[in-house]
């Protein structure tokens, strides 16, 4: 799956098909991905309304197998895996030890003792490397398993329909968050029912060499239903809406999931300790007593577009800042998600603004997420 040459990007199994659709092409966290195919906002309203196609084939897969695998994965991560049940998923985290936050991550249990750890493109190498330096004194292997993996996402309301026309597997009994080997399209796959938009979708994880026969047949069953390839441009757009964080953007290692508003992802009941959970109780006391600032929305009432970084301000005072921000294809509106302090959190608060090039343009803040799919 990687280019030859080391001063490129990595290329994913199916770039030279992207480059034959038309994609605008980008480096993102160190591999060439689809950015668009075309019009972003179409995209948008495709998965929101129809359907999706998305190569994911950037993130990382680190597989962890052994005696002692769950035992080490509750050691390493801030989640109590010892819960999850065999073919479901969890989201969790990998902190340091003063508690910030490494990655946040899907955990899926493959077998009665392997697992599939799911990290981010640009954190991919830092987990792997966590992940086999806390492994010593385990009976368990961590293995990097990003080279076996293609990942494709189709997602939306048509998604099921789509994926049903491929496959024999039970999708009406997999339930969110979990996961099953199956067929689809003749190609053998762990379908997994997540996602990353807001809208009901699957991942399917396969051969590198299978990846454009799937993708193939998903173009041809998917259409008549609407279906368009989508782009990580639009992703971006979907999960914002969806109020969804982003690595590097509402996370980082100078932030705790208690600072990030997830502090329900931390297990201190969990048998055994775990990386950071001294820190992370201190944490969690600091946020009872005195919340730090709070992960809101912001709705623009203009036109103009809020970005990363801009200064959230009130009485002429800097509150906050934002941490993403773009117009909203669904509301057709400028939104953002900023953290700001907590006296200025509550829905509705009034008087606030986001400082865009010196004019401090008047913003809504309103609960997160902006936009929830009809069940």
């Amino acid at each position: 799956m990687s280019s030859t040459e080391p001063d490129r990007p990595r290329r994913i199994a199916l770039d030279a098909l992207h480059r034959s659709l038309g994609a605008t092409m980008t480096d993102f966290a160190g591999w060439d991905m689809p950015l668009r195919y075309g019009s972003e906002r179409d995209e948008h309203i495709a998965v929101r309304t129809k359907a999706g196609l998305f190569d994911l084939s950037h993130m990382g897969e680190i597989t962890v197998t052994g005696p002692q695998a769950v035992a080490l994965l509750n050691h390493a991560l801030v989640g109590n895996i010892a819960t999850v049940g065999l073919g479901r998923a969890r989201y969790t985290m990998i902190c340091r030890a003063d508690g910030g936050i490494l990655d946040d991550l899907i955990v899926y249990r493959l077998g009665e003792t392997e697992y599939m750890v799911v990290a981010n493109a640009s954190n991919a190498q830092v987990v792997l490397d966590a992940l086999t330096e806390r492994a010593a004194g385990f009976d368990a292997e961590v293995r990097d398993d990003r080279d076996n993996y293609a990942l494709l996402a189709v997602q939306g309301p048509e998604s099921a329909g789509i994926l049903k026309s491929l496959t024999d597997a039970d999708l009406e009994g997999l339930k969110y968050y979990a996961g099953l080997p199956g067929t689809v399209a003749g190609v053998p796959a762990l379908i997994a029912r997540t996602g990353y938009t807001g809208e009901d979708g699957f991942e399917l994880f396969v051969a590198p060499g299978d990846a454009e026969k799937l993708w193939q047949a998903l173009t041809e069953a998917g259409a008549d239903a609407g279906l368009v390839p989508c782009g990580l441009s639009c992703r971006d757009t979907l999960r914002l809406e969806a109020g969804m964080p982003l690595y590097g953007h509402e996370l980082s290692t100078s932030l705790t999931p208690f600072d990030a508003g997830l502090g329900r992802v931390v297990k201190f009941e969990k048998e055994g300790d775990f990386v950071g959970r001294e820190a992370l109780l201190a944490a969690a006391e600091r946020a009872a007593a005195e919340p730090p600032r709070v992960l809101v929305g912001l709705v623009a009432e203009g036109r103009r577009v809020p970005r990363a970084g801009y200064a959230v301000v009130a009485g002429g005072e800097v509150i906050g800042e934002v941490t993403s921000g773009a117009p909203s294809p669904t509301l057709g509106k400028p939104i953002a998600m900023a953290y700001v302090d907590a006296a200025h959190a509550a829905p509705g608060t009034a008087g606030v603004g986001v400082d865009i090039r010196g004019n401090h343009e008047p913003y809504e803040v309103v609960a997160l997420p902006f936009y929830k799919r009809q069940k």
